[in-house]
């Protein structure tokens, strides 16, 4: 999904505030900071009309977008983290960070497209598969940017960029991909990695975990942790439902819950259920709370979560 442009972005776009104090009668001059501004704001401009390759093929923006509006809370976040923060108008129900975005009772899983439209979109962002509003949103001249779930570090970093362009943010898009990637190598580079740890993700308390071929899988592989769900009758799919039994024979070292905030797990939780009170996890205190947020998203705070896990790792290491 790599964006195709007429012209290349370029600097970030900066907040337009010319001022105008001088005299009666006089002009005056336009402030170095003015003058900046101004320059981003037509190189922002310059860079349209572009093509961005979404899953959606690929999709035109005239201009540059003033009335965006979000259907997933990671794009939500990796549309303020490139700076196009003053370009959003309205989110969906689920888009809780950053606090400022502009939150709203669109839904991103059931999306009413006269919702939509009444907030005047000139661009609607969206994870999930919505051919019809994608439809619908066509027939009104509206760009739709379809930029589904990642399932690799580098789609994320794509789908960074493909915001960043349609949105006339590519230079700060850019130096957003940069951080993570040094984020996430250094701490793959300065964490220790015992092969011999083995972990359980747990997504919620059915229970159902994620394999190592999901994008959350991914993160825990940076640390050369070994997963349990890997071995799980069902894993083909990536988020086996694995069975109490099965993760008390496995025993893992480490388990790291992402149904916190939603369903109020911790440890004390899970010494409660049958068979789990003994679990090395448990006695050991290697339960790890996660954000059930950024442990859900695959935008900018994917370096977050990786710091958890590398510390979580760190410590069990050090025992």
């Amino acid at each position: 999904m790599r964006p195709v442009r007429k012209a290349l972005a370029g600097a970030l776009l900066g907040t337009l505030a010319l001022s105008a104090c001088g005299q009666p009668g006089t002009t005056a001059a336009p402030t170095p900071a003015a003058s900046s501004a101004t320059s981003s704001a037509t190189q922002a401009d310059a860079a349209f009309p572009v093509t961005v390759e979404a899953a959606n093929g690929p999709v035109t923006i005239a201009k540059r977008p003033e009335r965006i509006v979000s259907l997933s809370a990671t794009h939500t976040e990796t549309l303020f983290a490139i700076g196009a923060g003053p370009q959003v108008i309205a989110v969906d129900d689920q888009s809780n960070f950053p606090p400022e975005a502009p939150r709203t009772e669109l839904s991103g899983f059931k999306p009413n497209v006269e919702a939509i439209v009444a907030h005047k979109p000139d661009l609607v962002v969206l994870s999930d598969d919505m051919e019809q509003v994608i439809t619908e949103l066509g027939k009104l001249n509206v760009p739709v940017l379809w930029e589904p779930s990642a399932k690799t570090f580098d789609e994320a970093y794509d789908e960074i960029g493909d915001l960043g362009a349609a949105t006339g943010n590519a230079e700060k898009a850019e130096e957003v991909v940069a951080s993570m990637r040094a984020t996430l190598d250094k701490l793959a580079a300065d964490a220790p990695k015992d092969k011999r740890l083995t972990y359980y993700h747990e997504l919620d308390q059915t229970p159902y975990g994620a394999t190592s071929t999901t994008f959350i899988g991914q993160v825990y592989g940076l640390f050369g942790l070994t997963n349990i769900a890997d071995k799980a009758p069902d894993a083909a799919g990536g988020y086996p439902k694995l069975s109490a039994e099965f993760i008390a024979q496995a025993d893992p070292d480490l388990i790291f819950l992402a149904d916190v905030k939603c369903c109020g797990q911790n440890r004390d939780a899970l010494a409660k259920r049958p068979g789990w009170a003994n679990l090395s996890a448990i006695k050991n205190d290697q339960v790890i709370e996660l954000d059930d947020d950024i442990a859900s998203r695959w935008g900018p705070r994917v370096a977050d979560l990786a710091q958890t896990v590398g510390d979580a790792v760190t410590k069990a290491a050090s025992r």
